[in-house]
């Protein structure tokens, strides 16, 4: 079912002056003060429908046999994009993402309700296919309307360029991608690459990756997709709604979320707001921004209220892809854990380790950015934050595969400054009967839990 009302409507809107630009301008900060945008909705036209019309209209397109409208996103087309053309859309199946019960791991931390978010499941491997299949999408309906656009670029931690090139290159859009030379893992680089993107490799860090791709795209001919931009939020903010719909509709207490360039707490913030706003939902979770120690500067800033900010130089961290110093999305996200009371943790590299890895031995395989917010949100159990009768969800961002090495290095215990708790190594014996049986009899003993 898609609701043909054509008062659904969507602009750009300065964040910090609330000037207004046309969606179709391509912009990513205010010409007047500089503030970063956001997408704005025409609340007015969707509460014409009510609640339970949205409710229903969300259910008959979940997983649905309609095209676009079976993804995960686009499903969600008024509150995202609504004025874009159908024929214009390009999605790869995206969204739709389990939210998995962790009965095990919660008795192991002393938690209630304790869920993942699995945005790893999704056609490259991590939640930021769900920003480019709108980002993509809009740019395919620029270079229709007439818009000089020859490529679109971004900086990268791996993930990011992961999606963009895989999605451009379905739409036959050129992409072009900086990287952080050594930094990102063997599966990350392949996936551009394998998608024909021009890969440019700099002796630099992410940030330094940043600044040059923002001076690429002051040529107009270039578009912006990195998270900066309004329109990966957009769809990224499918995340808060696909949650409560896998709920019954319902809210949880509390969602953990690893953050790097933070777009992805902005995103989810947003998508709680229109919940709202719209009147399905009467309450807001309290969010947790979860960082790895080692970049850590919306951490650090929370420390002070957020009245003092400083980007930091990241060190390395097994956390690869949140390994920024100095993000972009930093004051959406400040206005996001100030509006739904959140906090902001961090987590060292044997915390995210071994978080990870306790949570693989219950059935699952974390990378090591949901390790970050597995970490931290055994933190806030542990200090009391969290409560035993609180629902919890924390967002996995990415799958475990594209981290193997990682994994390897944690149960062969070659991770620096980390003491692999949890470790598992193959056990190598001769290959006759006797032998496999004496050790099936030290190895089988009653189970002692984990």
């Amino acid at each position: 079912m898609q609701e043909k009302n054509s008062s659904f409507h969507a602009d750009l809107r300065c964040i910090e002056c609330g000037k207004v630009y046309s969606i179709r301008q391509v912009i990513y900060r205010c010409s007047d003060c500089g503030g970063l945008l956001e997408v704005a909705h025409n609340l007015q036209s969707l509460r014409k429908n009510s609640a339970d019309q949205w409710k229903n209209i969300f259910t008959e397109r979940y997983r649905g046999a309609q095209e676009p409208f079976n993804s995960g996103v686009w499903g969600k087309k008024e509150w995202v994009l609504p004025q874009i053309e159908d024929s214009d859309i390009v999605t790869l199946g995206e969204g739709c993402s389990p939210l998995i019960r962790m009965k095990r791991f919660s008795q192991e931390i002393g938690a209630g309700d304790f869920r993942i978010k699995q945005c790893g499941i999704s056609h490259t491997g991590s939640f930021k296919d769900l920003g480019m299949t709108v980002l993509v999408s809009h740019v395919k309906s620029l270079i229709a309307g007439g818009e000089k656009i020859r490529a679109v670029a971004c900086a990268s931690t791996g993930d990011t360029s992961a999606a963009l090139a895989a999605y451009a290159s379905a739409a036959g859009i050129p992409t072009v991608v900086f990287l952080p030379r050594g930094k990102i893992s063997l599966a990350q680089l392949v996936q551009p690459l394998a998608a024909g993107a021009l890969v440019i490799s700099l002796e630099t860090d992410f940030d330094g990756c940043m600044r040059i791709v923002k001076q690429v795209t002051e040529d107009t001919g270039i578009y912006l997709a990195n998270s900066m931009n309004p329109l990966r939020i957009e769809g990224q903010k499918t995340i808060s709604i696909e949650i409560c719909q896998q709920l019954g509709w319902s809210v949880p207490d509390w969602i953990v979320i690893p953050g790097g360039n933070l777009g992805n707490v902005s995103a989810l913030g947003a998508g709680f707001k229109m919940l709202k706003e719209t009147g399905i939902i009467s309450r807001m979770p309290r969010i947790c921004l979860a960082q790895s120690a080692n970049a850590a500067p919306m951490y650090k800033s929370f420390l002070n209220k957020f009245n003092k900010y400083e980007p930091v130089q990241a060190q390395a961290t097994l956390a690869s892809a949140i390994q920024i110093g100095d993000p972009v999305s930093y004051p959406r996200a400040v206005r996001t854990i100030r509006e739904f009371d959140g906090i902001v943790e961090q987590a060292s590299e044997d915390e995210l380790a071994n978080a990870a890895a306790l949570a693989d031995r219950t059935g699952f395989f974390n990378d090591p950015h949901t390790g970050v917010a597995l970490a931290c949100a055994m933190k806030l159990i542990k200090a009391g934050t969290i409560k035993k009768n609180e629902q919890t969800i924390v967002i996995s961002t990415a799958h475990g595969l594209k981290f193997a090495e990682f994994k390897t290095r944690y149960h062969n215990k070659s991770l620096s400054d980390v003491n692999s708790l949890h470790s598992n190594t193959p056990v190598e014996i001769p290959g006759d009967i006797d032998t496999v049986r004496r050790v099936l009899g030290e190895k089988l003993r009653p189970s002692r839990g984990l």
